[in-house]
Parts: structure tokens; sequence; C-alpha cells
């Protein structure tokens, strides 16, 4: 029902816009130089003032009905059902709701809870018909006063750009204070963590085990929370990635926008990005059932003990799955640097190796390391390659050849299930979380600064 509300609304916002156009066509008598701003504007003036009034009071709705609704049948049951504590409340209403959806057989229900079924889903009923009403008259009204608010010296470019910058605030704003959300909420489950393990513990400690027992009398009450074979295995499996994606990825960029011919660019560059476009968990098939044998038979043929499970496959396997980060932004940034800077060099007497070392590469290098940047970004938050190919052991080592784990995998592993946030097992992924957060961060402000010094000393 209330999709088709909104469907109704788009449909009378596009007969207000073109009322509204054609209206200050009339008014223009064929002369659109007598209007102050273009017909399309006086169209969003009038769709504006029929949509979006209408729409904020849908929106506000979609918010706060349930909770009204809930509110009120909570309010007429039985006395001895109010005064049940918070959280048998919160239940008893999700009964009521799963009941009122299907979801619970009414021959099964409490009488109690049959009637308070039947009054929400009456008040359901009422509150959606008064919503139609409300909204079908604020966007018919809102539409009738534009559309006769409607005159030559109406500023409708002034209105209508007014609005839109108003929302594009709003929008950045919301972006804003979600990303501050999640950074507060990580942060203060973290701090939790660290009341429980000391911050040296877990940031300098050599061991991972975080299996803590839910009971006082329960075995394995203990557990190890060194961080420090996660970040040795995230930084490890990484480090290879890169090693793989960089070059190749750099390297295809350049033959691509600089030596290759039109007609190979134009088949090799789609088929290069379509493994940007391959699912991750491909890959990681890929990476047990081909990358992973291969190496463990190669490495027992040079008399190597290789495990099942290495960093090496992972990172070999993750470094091509990152190659089209690397090289397709490698290549636009490329071929954005101007053409008259490849002309001067080739006048000069540059030869075109020349031209792409001393010219091309420096001007383009903040672009390149940013699509460094991103493929790094996308190498550490990788998880189920690594799951399936480098295995779940946090072992310290820097032997590509045995089983590591990540931080990443770590997170899924630890926040899988059912399971207790009160408990240091579970507040570790937090805690994880925010260091790689912060390791990140300061990565990509190094980076930056990097970068803005060596641009300042070409220009």
């Amino acid at each position: 029902m209330l999709p088709y509300l909104v469907l109704t609304l788009l449909l009378l916002s596009t007969i207000g816009y073109y009322l509204g156009r054609r209206r200050s066509l009339a008014m223009a008598d064929g002369h659109i130089r007598n209007l102050h701003s273009l017909p399309s504007y006086y169209g969003f003036y009038t769709a504006l003032w029929c949509g979006l009034p209408a729409l904020l009071l849908f929106i506000l709705w979609m918010a706060l009905g349930s909770i009204l609704i809930t509110y009120l049948v909570v309010a007429d049951l039985p006395p001895e059902m109010r005064s049940l504590p918070p959280e048998r409340i919160d239940l008893l209403v999700s009964n009521i709701k799963n009941l009122v959806q299907g979801n619970i057989v009414s021959d099964t229900a409490d009488p109690v809870m049959r009637a308070a079924a039947d009054q929400y889903r009456r008040l359901q009923a009422i509150g959606n018909g008064a919503l139609w009403l409300l909204v079908l008259a604020l966007a018919i009204g809102g539409g009738a006063y534009a559309y006769r608010t409607i005159a030559p010296r109406l500023r409708a470019r002034n209105l209508v750009e007014r609005v839109i910058m108003v929302f594009l605030m709003v929008s950045s704003t919301i972006a804003i204070l979600t990303t501050i959300g999640i950074v507060l909420s990580v942060l203060f489950e973290s701090i939790r963590f660290f009341h429980a393990i000391p911050i040296t513990h877990f940031l300098f400690g050599l061991q991972w085990s975080p299996q803590t027992a839910m009971r006082v009398d329960q075995v394995g009450a203990s557990g190890a929370f060194g961080a420090v074979p996660l970040f040795t295995g995230t930084l490890l499996i990484s480090f290879i990635a890169m090693v793989v994606a960089v070059p190749i990825g750099l390297l295809s960029a350049l033959y691509l926008s600089e030596y290759a011919h039109h007609s190979f660019r134009s088949v090799a560059k789609p088929i290069l990005e379509v493994l940007a476009g391959i699912p991750t968990v491909v890959y990681g098939f890929f990476a047990v059932l081909t990358v992973a044998p291969l190496i463990r038979d190669t490495g027992q043929w040079l008399g190597l003990d290789v495990a099942s499970e290495s960093a090496l496959a992972a990172g070999l396997v993750m470094g091509i799955m990152i190659i089209p980060f690397v090289s397709s932004l490698s290549d636009d940034v490329i071929n954005a640097v101007p053409q008259a800077m490849r002309d001067g060099s080739y006048a000069l007497g540059a030869t075109r190796s020349e031209t792409i070392k001393l010219v091309i590469l420096p001007a383009a290098l903040p672009g390149i390391v940013g699509g460094i940047l991103l493929a790094f970004s996308r190498a550490i938050g990788e998880t189920m390659i690594v799951v399936m190919a480098a295995g779940l052991s946090a072992n310290l080592t820097a032997n590509p050849l045995k089983a590591v784990t990540t931080i990443t995998v770590q997170i899924v592993t630890l926040l899988t299930g059912d399971q207790e946030f009160d408990s240091p097992k579970t507040l570790a992924a937090f805690a994880l979380g925010l260091v790689l957060f912060v390791v990140t961060l300061t990565l990509n402000i190094i980076a930056l600064h990097v970068v803005r010094k060596y641009r300042e000393q070409y220009e």
C-alpha cells in the first residue's frame, strides 16, 4: 500500500511539473525572455511544492508511525502485562507484531495477544488511511499554491536551487554524521575491551587465542589477546598482493595508454576490467583448487615444507584480484595528462620512454598513488580469499609458505553466531577494527603528504 502512495506522489509531482511549465509559458506570451527563469524551473518549483511537503510527512510517519501504534497497543494491555519488565514487554510486542504479520498461528496465541494484534491491525489501517488523505491533501494543496503563485517575476530558479542546496547540505551532513557514528561506536566498544584487556597486551602480545569462558566454572576461561600475529599476517598477505598487483597493473596501464594500438586497447581493457567483477568466493575457489596445490607440489619438489593453506597462495590470488584497481585508475590518470606535455617533451628531443619517465609519470603520480592506496585498502579488507586459502591459524611468522590469518578474518570469526557483547572475545573485534582504521588513516595521511610535497616540487 505504501509503495503505491510513493508512486502516486511521483505522478502528482510530474503532473505539477507540466502544469507549472505550461502556465509559465502561457504567461510569457511566446517570449521566454519575459520570464525571470526558464520554464523548466517553474515546473520544478510546482513539482517541489507538490511532492516535498507530502514526502516529508510520509517519512515522518514511516519513522514514528510504528512507535505510536505500539504505544497505543501497549497502553490498552491489562495492568499486569504493562507492569512487566521492559525486556518482557519488548518480547511481547515482538510476538504481537509476528502475529500481525502471520508468523504465528492465531490458534496457538493467547487471547489477549490476539486482541492486541487485532487492535494493532485496526490502528495500522486507520493510520495508513489517514496518511493517504493527508499526503494527497498536502500534495494537491502544495501544487495548487505553487500554481497560483507562478508569475513572470517569480524567482523560480533561485528557489529551486536553494532547495537543491539544502538537500545537498543535508546529504553531506548525514554522510559526516554516519562516519562519526561509526568511529564512535567502534571507539566506545574498544574502550570497553581495553578495560578488560590491557592495551599493551593487545598491541604487543605474541599469542592470539580469544577463547574465553561464558561461565565462571567453565574450563578455558583464560584467553590470549595478543594481536601481533594478526597484524603480521595482514601485512604479509597484503604485501604479497601488492607485489603482484602494482607492477602488473601499472605496466599494463602504461602499455595500454602509451604503446597499444587503439583496436587492441578497446579489447584488452574491458577484458582486464572483468577481473574486478568476479566474486571473491570464485577467487577463493581458484586459490584452493589451483594455486594452493600448485604451490604445495612445487614446494615439495624443491624440498620445502609448504602448508596446505599458505599466505603465498592467498597473496597471489588477491594480487590478481586487485590488478584492475591499479590498472584502470592508473590508465585513466595517465590519459588525463595533457597531450601538450607529451608534444613538448618530444619537441625537445626526448624519446617515448624518457617522456614516460620524466613527464607523464610525475604528472600522473597523485592519481597513481591514489589507485595503489585503493588497491591496498582492498587487500587489507579482503576476507573470503584469506579464509579459503590462508586459513584461520594465528601464526606469528614471516614465512609465506605457512598458514596465517588476518584482522578482517578474525573480526568475522569473532562476530559470527550468537555472541554476548559483554565478553572480551566479542569486544576484541571492535578493538581490531579500531586498530585497522587508525593504521589505514595514518597510511593515507602519509601518502597524501608525500604526494603533495612531490607535486609542489614538480610544479
